[in-house]
């Protein structure tokens, strides 16, 4: 095994430990050899991925290894030679990172999915809260945290940082944030009652029955949110473009949309 290799797996083997907790289920990609097809792709898309990727070896008998995390970190595990075959960001700039880096086959990259943000609270806790300019979120905080993904480099933490700068009240929460290590961090932190309130995508909302959303932000206080998917520089693997063709298929779209996701792209037979 080389040095990169054995880093790589150190690395990764520590990721999958934090995300078993946060996401609630062991990261196959840790346990990949040379001949799985390993997909790395954003923790948002758990749910509707796995149903996928289930359907898919139903029908094929083939099956991916997904390995779920912030798309920064994913990203930065590629650059430093993991070896995953595809890769599937919650924002462009991490697939711009990599392919600035010439780490991604620019030939196989579309634009996925949307999604948006919303306001969560546990469900013991919700009020509806009307997000509008100058809204006060401080005081529906308390002397509580607001739960967030990294907001300088996770995807869902720099939209929601986003939205609050253009609605006015960025100022009035920054010091009260509870910044989690990915989006489905901070939707466990709401889930277990540790913050009041959470700033997450509605497909992570969706995804759990111990919260409720309770204002959603407008569509232009913050960029589009867009997936993109590619085929790695090394993704060579026999079924990866099997796979990336049966994800961005008509089969494959009802289980997006039924997590909340919209499927971007006309072509869809």
């Amino acid at each position: 095994m080389g040095v990169s290799r054995r880093r790589w797996l150190a690395g990764l083997l520590g990721l999958a430990a934090t995300a078993t907790l946060i996401i609630g289920s062991p990261q196959p990609a840790a346990q990949a050899q040379g001949g799985e097809l390993v997909v790395f792709a954003a923790a948002s898309l758990k749910n509707a991925l796995d149903a996928i990727n289930a359907q898919w070896q139903k029908e094929t008998g083939k099956k991916a290894l997904i390995s779920y995390g912030a798309s920064p970190t994913l990203a930065k595990q590629i650059e430093q030679a993991a070896p995953a075959q595809m890769f599937i960001s919650a924002d462009l700039d991490w697939m711009d990172y990599l392919a600035q880096r010439n780490l991604i086959k620019p030939e196989t990259r579309s634009n996925l999915l949307g999604n948006r943000i919303v306001l969560i609270a546990h469900n013991d806790k919700a009020q509806p809260i009307d997000i509008k300019p100058g809204f006060d979120l401080a005081k529906a905080l308390g002397d509580g945290r607001l739960s967030m993904a990294n907001v300088d480099s996770v995807p869902a933490g720099k939209y929601g940082k986003a939205a609050l700068e253009k609605l006015g009240v960025w100022s009035s929460v920054s010091g009260k944030l509870a910044q989690a290590e990915n989006v489905r961090a901070a939707l466990l932190l709401v889930s277990r009652g540790e913050a009041p309130l959470g700033i997450v995508y509605q497909t992570d909302a969706a995804a759990d029955p111990n919260v409720k959303i309770v204002g959603k932000f407008p569509d232009d206080t913050h960029p589009p949110i867009i997936y993109p998917i590619a085929l790695t520089a090394h993704g060579n693997h026999p079924d990866a473009t099997a796979f990336l063709d049966y994800i961005k298929s008509a089969k494959a779209k009802p289980l997006f949309e039924a997590q909340g996701f919209t499927v971007l792209g006309a072509d869809r037979s």
